[in-house]
């Protein structure tokens, strides 16, 4: 059995208990991916954080720096969120759903209809990147090899997940930080050869299986920028553009890959096919990606769809399960269910949530983040989901929050001190993360919409966000 399996199947969910002043400072003291962390205390200057820029034209901007919270903060109680809440949610058009907790008692403190199942949007992430910190080693990497084919000469590119393989040169960087070089991996395999010419190159997407897209996918989202169909080879998130964030996507990733490889290696990159190699094949060279948490982090601050889904079949693969769009929602909900998650009421196409058809209760999102957020009690306890905190993205900061809670709107008291993932599609939006509230008590939250367009919802959702920040709320 592999170190990932075990986890996925031993995980206690972290315990709860009094509060210690060495709790706060574990809780919210997290490395991002980018190598900081965001501040949940206070605003600062963007120039402090952008060196030469003019302060006076610029907005207040969050600092990536945290500081302890007090280790006596109160607890809002039921009485007081009601009444700020309350009338928020009575007046939110559609359909809505919210939870908040206290990560640190793991009590519920309000709740509007939280077992109602809506679209989640992107908070569907939250799914995903939990059943895979539960069941993959955090300090993993996914690989690509190359191996030698049957016939002299030809080599193999074997996908082995890593959706931010790059064929940019050393020194320049697309949207993934320290990705995986695809120009090292033919220098590999150039001193693996030596003398022996190349005279052909394969590709090997065995590694995943069923259809490309899932149900409930638009096929017109590859043009727009959101997906790309996920196989196990790819540079850049499939994207065309390895810079462009939303950029347009290729429509056969692996076979753009195998041929980038094949030009480095200065074969014709025209009789690219595909074929399963056998395991004993001989090892030509090897390039790893990031460590698995910080693939969470990444893909939770941009939300990217493609990262999701790759880590949602390697969840699969490490439980023994299909690695399909089936097998990985089988194995995602398996994995929450045997780390003490209650998955009832949701049902997910994809690892993404960019699927028209997912369902996901705002009880869920929230036993999730409560569950990331919490204080350990001891050094038995698992914080296997802390890259989740600690990879969201911050109230007009960064990532998908980075234009939102401006400065001259009514949210404007959350920036800096809101930390969520969001969910963006036709009709959907919700926010879920952490929040502290004036009395300096760390608080999660869940809101999800439902029926209106998120052009009427989102700001809502995000002063709904923003009232928990400057609420005391005893």
């Amino acid at each position: 059995m592999g170190f990932g399996r075990r986890i996925g199947d031993t995980l206690r969910v972290p315990g709860r208990g009094l509060r210690r002043a060495v709790v706060v400072v574990v809780v919210l003291v997290l490395a991002g991916a980018t190598g900081g962390a965001v501040a949940l205390t206070a605003p600062v200057l963007l120039a402090q954080v952008r060196p030469g820029a003019t302060v006076a034209a610029l907005p207040p901007m969050p600092a990536r720096v945290l500081g302890p919270l007090p280790a006596t903060a109160p607890a809002p109680t039921a009485a007081g969120l009601t009444a700020v809440l309350d009338p928020m949610a009575d007046a939110m058009p559609g359909r809505f759903t919210g939870i908040v907790l206290d990560p640190d008692s793991g009590k519920v403190l309000w709740q509007r209809t939280a077992a109602t199942a809506l679209a989640p949007g992107s908070t569907g992430k939250l799914l995903t990147t939990a059943a895979a910190l539960l069941t993959l080693n955090p300090t993993g990497t996914l690989v690509t090899r190359a191996v030698a084919g049957t016939e002299p000469g030809t080599v193999v590119l074997v996908g082995g997940g890593d959706p931010t393989l790059t064929a940019l040169p050393d020194g320049k960087t697309g949207v993934y930080p320290d990705p995986a070089r695809l120009t090292s991996l033919a220098e590999q395999v150039k001193q693996a050869m030596g003398a022996v010419p190349i005279t052909k190159v394969l590709i090997d997407t065995s590694r995943y299986t069923g259809p490309a897209l899932a149900d409930g996918w638009d096929p017109a989202d590859i043009a727009g920028g959101d997906i790309t169909p996920i196989e196990p080879l790819m540079l850049d998130g499939g994207r065309i553009d390895p810079t462009a964030l939303d950029g347009p996507r290729e429509e056969q990733p692996a076979l753009v890959a195998g041929q980038a490889f094949a030009k480095m290696l200065g074969v014709d990159p025209g009789g690219i096919t595909q074929v399963k190699t056998d395991t004993d094949a001989k090892v030509l060279g090897s390039v790893s990606s990031a460590p698995i948490s910080d693939l969470v982090e990444n893909l939770l601050q941009i939300s990217d769809n493609v990262t999701a889904e790759v880590l949602a079949r390697e969840t699969a693969i490490a439980r023994g399960g299909d690695p399909s769009f089936t097998g990985s929602v089988t194995q995602t909900m398996a994995a929450l269910s045997a780390a003490g998650f209650d998955p009832t009421g949701a049902v997910m196409k994809d690892g993404s949530g960019l699927s028209t058809e997912d369902r996901v209760p705002a009880k869920l999102l929230g036993a999730i983040l409560n569950a990331a957020a919490a204080p350990s009690q001891g050094p038995d306890d698992s914080e296997f989901l802390r890259p989740i905190v600690s990879g969201l993205p911050v109230a007009g900061g960064d990532g998908t929050l980075g234009d939102r809670f401006a400065p001259d709107t009514d949210s404007a008291a959350g920036r800096g001190v809101v930390r969520a993932k969001t969910g963006t599609l036709t009709a959907v939006s919700s926010l879920a993360g952490v929040v502290t509230d004036a009395a300096g008590r760390l608080l999660v939250f869940a809101f999800m919409s439902n029926g209106p367009s998120p052009a009427a919802s989102r700001p809502r959702l995000d002063d709904m966000a923003a009232k928990l920040s400057g609420c005391g709320c005893g």
